[in-house]
């Protein structure tokens, strides 16, 4: 899933193991949403835009990737 943390971690001066010290989890996971490797949780997704002070929707682009998501499934 794309999302914009690397965006807004980069924006923030923030590195990986800093935002991952404030929403609890390890680097790795940064590390991996930012690849798309990795979809967060709902309640990851929410701890990652109260540090952004953005919402849950615009941190995972949630409109565009309901559109690709949608693209794929009239192609079948």
């Amino acid at each position: 899933m794309k999302t914009k943390l690397k965006e807004l971690r980069t924006q923030a001066k923030l590195t990986q193991q800093q935002l991952a010290d404030l929403v609890h989890v390890s680097a790795r996971t940064i590390i991996s949403i930012e690849k798309e490797q990795y979809s967060p949780s709902l309640m990851l997704a929410y701890r990652l835009a109260v540090v952004f002070g953005v919402t849950v929707e615009e941190l995972c682009c949630l409109k565009e990737n309901k559109e690709q998501e949608d693209r794929q499934y009239e192609d079948l």
